[in-house]
């Protein structure tokens, strides 16, 4: 499949680096690469991504793009959330298709969680 005109990567804001690594690092297993202070990545979650310093935060009820991890096993994903310091803004909730929650992350960007 052509990677051209596809979407190839995503950013997101964060105000505290470690908090970050650490968060994304309990729940869903990432690694990071530092680019100097001001930068993290990470690769190989589906979509490769980073996230830049800054003081605003991603929400969807503010009009941002609300990315969205597949779960086999959502209570279990919820508590791990729970557990490594996200906040769960929307609770498990049922749609066309499957259940879902949403959190936000050390950083306030809110993201979901769905599963059959």
């Amino acid at each position: 499949m052509s990677r051209h005109e596809k979407i190839n990567y995503v950013e997101f804001p964060a105000r505290d680096m470690e908090a970050t690594k650490l968060f994304f690092g309990k729940v869903f297993g990432w690694g990071f690469e530092d680019y100097g202070t001001e930068y993290i990545a990470f690769s190989d979650q589906g979509l490769d991504g980073g996230f830049y310093r800054s003081e605003k935060c991603s929400s969807a009820g503010e009009g941002a793009a609300l990315l969205v991890f597949y779960s086999g096993k959502l209570e279990e994903t919820l508590a791990k959330v729970e557990a490594a310091g996200g906040v769960i803004v929307r609770p498990t909730f049922s749609f066309p298709g499957g259940r879902r929650f949403h959190f936000t992350d050390p950083n306030g960007n809110e993201f979901g969680v769905w599963s059959e």
